[in-house]
């Protein structure tokens, strides 16, 4: 017999994904101890788990899971071979109708007349070099790389009057930070400074002075006192962020950051597949905000459906930039919404990170 801990790492499937099947009568338990509810697993249980992992990888839908299994342990072959064919017909069907749709939206970009992120012309800011280092700071972890998706990787420089705003994203987190400048007060523009430049650039700040950045015939010069560095700026274009940043009310919850932290680091994680060109499996941990007004990082079934799973490894990331012992984690109305990291003294500069759907 196999306990629920060893057939996770045996098969694959998560301990949160082996309890679910559980209760949708998909992959039942050979034994439940009726005391402590712990769930046994015999060992021909272990080939059916691993038949499942692949139904979930292929977005089987649960009764066409439930009927496979059936046929699988029975060696009913021609009922699993006309499930999965049947299957396979509705991803092509749904891969042909996203191509479709896909085409339409390629030929309405092409059609656009305005691009995302305004043509800049001359810019020339005069900024604090301590407060430009800390924007950077703030926003540095959360750059995309992604090479398929060059215009995240970079910082956008968005000034409109006599105010900056640094914004980086790679569709999994973004963070934006807020400061003042001067030497502008005109129509917003906007710039995206390569990584490798911004990287450049923060090693040349210091605290105590002053640093004009500008921008002219597309190339970036940042200078402070008597140093200097300078770059052409990436010529795509970047997301419209402030749609992004606007997110419905939810619960604010004001967390000390070192107590949070450790939580994190020792607590319980569970594991999702990753998307794009991420690792195979991320750490998940599972947040709730109590009753109380603080933070639980969850167990298994602890939540009751309002936790909201985030990458672990980005939210420490997160609570790092985030630059304070505490810091307002603010819950959207749904585990769906992303979760948002500001500072309590200034709630202009914060990170967003998108949930991760939860593994069963």
């Amino acid at each position: 017999m196999r306990s629920i801990g060893e057939m996770a790492r045996d098969s694959g499937l998560g301990v949160s994904a082996l309890r679910f099947y559980d209760r949708a009568g998909v992959l039942v338990p050979a034994r439940v101890d009726p005391v402590s509810g712990y769930r046994w697993y015999a060992p021909e249980q272990l080939d059916e788990a691993r038949v499942l992992v692949r139904l979930r990888r292929a977005g089987t839908p649960l009764a066409d899971v439930r009927l496979v299994l059936a046929g699988w342990s029975d060696a009913e072959a021609d009922l699993v071979r006309g499930l999965l064919q049947a299957h396979l017909r509705r991803l092509e069907r749904g891969l042909t109708e996203a191509r479709g749709a896909f085409s339409t939206l390629r030929a309405q970009l092409d059609h656009r007349e305005n691009p995302m992120t305004t043509s800049t012309g001359t810019v020339r800011l005069s900024l604090s070099a301590s407060a430009l280092a800390g924007a950077l700071d703030a926003v540095r972890f959360a750059v995309g790389e992604d090479p398929e998706l060059p215009m995240l990787g970079g910082v956008l420089f968005d000034v409109e009057d006599d105010a900056l705003r640094v914004v980086a994203t790679d569709r999994y987190r973004m963070a934006v930070a807020h400061m003042d400048c001067a030497g502008h007060g005109g129509p917003r523009e906007q710039v995206v400074v390569p990584a490798p430049l911004v990287d450049a650039m923060r090693a040349l700040l210091g605290d105590g002075e002053s640093a004009l950045f500008t921008v002219a015939a597309g190339r970036v010069t940042l200078e402070a006192g008597e140093r200097e560095v300078s770059g052409q700026r990436l010529a795509h274009d970047f997301p419209d962020y402030r749609r992004l940043v606007r997110l419905p009310a939810g619960k604010r919850v004001v967390v000390d950051v070192p107590a949070l932290r450790e939580a994190l680091e020792t607590g319980p994680v569970r594991t999702a597949e990753a998307g794009g060109s991420g690792p195979a499996a991320r750490e998940v941990s599972v947040l709730a905000a109590t009753d109380g007004g603080t933070v639980a990082v969850c167990r298994d079934g602890d939540e009751d459906g309002d936790g909201v799973g985030v990458d672990r490894a980005f939210l420490l990331d997160a609570l790092s930039a985030g630059d304070r012992d505490r810091l307002l984690l603010e819950f959207g109305p749904a585990p769906t919404a992303p979760l948002a990291i500001r500072r309590t003294d200034d709630e202009g500069t914060f990170s967003l990170l998108m949930p991760v759907r939860l593994d069963h």
